[in-house]
């Protein structure tokens, strides 16, 4: 948890990032449960043997999950998420790599509410790298001091 900003103190340009996690093979099968993914290139060792990236590739929508939850571990309670913008895949993700999330406050804007504003802050998850394996916008609604 943080202390609490308004849409008035929140800083264009802010940026943090989280602590690593390392993506194992129960990841795979548990998202693949999950989703009902069962795609063999998420799961099939010997068919991705002949393919071009010569191993199983994680789920694009788990490392999505995964890297937004890294970085819930700073709440601000005068906002709450409005939804994701532009999501884009960008690399694949092994098992046995670890990722990361960066977030960087890139614009701000007024909501048609007049006691919100709109934060729109881009969500990098970066591998060990240093490569960015998928990036989106999220958009917040954070309330006005007014």
């Amino acid at each position: 948890m943080v202390n609490p900003k308004f849409f008035e103190n929140i800083d264009v340009g802010y940026s943090r990032e989280t602590y690593g996690r390392t993506i194992t093979e129960a990841d795979f099968v548990i998202h693949a449960g999950h989703t009902g993914d069962f795609f063999p290139h998420h799961l099939d060792a010997e068919f991705m043997k002949n393919e071009p990236f010569g191993q199983r590739i994680a789920h694009g929508t788990m490392i999505f999950a995964i890297g937004v939850g890294l970085a819930a571990n700073q709440i601000n309670p005068l906002a709450f998420s409005y939804g994701y913008d532009r999501l884009r895949f960008i690399k694949p993700v092994f098992i046995g790599d670890t990722i990361h999330t960066r977030l960087t406050i890139k614009s701000k804007e007024d909501d048609k509410r007049p006691e919100y504003g709109r934060v729109f802050e881009l969500t990098e998850v970066i591998n060990q790298k240093k490569e960015t394996v998928l990036s989106c916008i999220h958009v917040y609604l954070v309330k006005k001091k007014i």
